[in-house]
């Protein structure tokens, strides 16, 4: 089974077509969606801020992690579950452009460097991670998951 048949598939299931043929669906999910972006961004900001030294200074970047990572797993997972119900509605037109497959790949790689070395960096003893190294890793987290957000809104104005 081809990639391109995979997408079509999952557009032609009964959620697909459910979601597709409703007039209030879509934007319901939609809604819900751009919500946790909303929340995902928060949590994302408040971290990376303070590793810029921009942020919430009165508060250890460790405990900051801890958190935030609640409201950062509990909105990525309402846009992992939303995105995939609206993925089903226009599977095809998603396969062919261009903003879906480097919204996907930025999604693997932030998720990935969150959970990997962000976690890394936040838990860390202040004294082994210095200034230059935490900022250099709040950059990296806001160009991945900027990615991501403009690419999916990209994908919904085009």
């Amino acid at each position: 089974m081809s990639v391109l048949s995979f997408f079509t598939w999952c557009e032609s299931t009964w959620l697909g077509d459910a979601i597709r043929d409703s007039r209030w669906l879509f934007p319901a999910i939609e809604s819900v969606h751009l919500l946790g972006l909303a929340v995902i961004g928060g949590a994302v900001l408040v971290m990376n801020l303070r590793l810029l030294g921009l942020g919430i200074r009165r508060q250890p970047v460790a405990q900051l992690w801890r958190d935030t990572r609640p409201w950062l797993v509990g909105s990525l997972a309402v846009m992992l579950i939303s995105g995939m119900l609206l993925f089903t509605s226009e599977a095809t037109k998603l396969y062919y452009h261009g903003a879906f497959w480097v919204k996907m790949i930025s999604l693997l790689l932030a998720m990935l460097y969150t959970f990997t070395v962000m976690r890394k960096v936040a838990l860390a003893d202040p004294g082994r991670v210095g200034p230059v190294w935490g900022r250099a890793a709040a950059l990296i987290s806001i160009l991945l998951w900027s990615t991501v957000g403009v690419c999916g809104r990209w994908i919904g104005f085009s």
